[in-house]
């Protein structure tokens, strides 16, 4: 089970809460302010990602801080989810400066506590 009392831990948690936050913000500023040539499309990438937003933050907030290995491997969507927006050039914003961002704060917040949720598999092994 990770040290969830450790600074590396909290920092870990709090990246990832602020990636679910940022996911779920967005998500209802697309729905609230479709600013596109195709409004539907964008309101129906919103209400998706404030969907996405809410359980990785619920996620993040309780199993994840429980230490439980199936929340870690989950949240590792978060990356991937915004290098997909980063290549394949899509919403939200035009300068994919943010999507960079996200993709390295969800990196750091997956990778700090890596060790000790993979570790919990060599534990069970043994």
């Amino acid at each position: 089970m990770p040290e969830r009392g450790t600074i590396r831990f909290k920092l870990a948690w709090v990246l990832l809460a602020i990636t679910g936050v940022s996911i779920f913000v967005f998500g209802l500023i697309a729905t609230v302010r479709p600013d596109s040539s195709n409004p539907l499309y964008l309101r129906a990438v919103g209400v998706a990602s404030i969907g996405l937003g809410l359980f990785g933050v619920m996620i993040t907030a309780i199993p994840f801080r429980r230490g439980e290995r199936w929340a870690w491997f989950t949240l590792w969507y978060y990356p991937v989810f915004w290098a997909a927006h980063l290549l394949g050039g899509l919403p939200p914003g035009q300068d994919h400066i943010h999507q960079i961002v996200f993709i390295l704060i969800s990196l750091v917040g997956l990778l700090l506590p890596a060790g000790e949720f993979l570790a919990q598999e060599a534990v069970r092994r043994a």
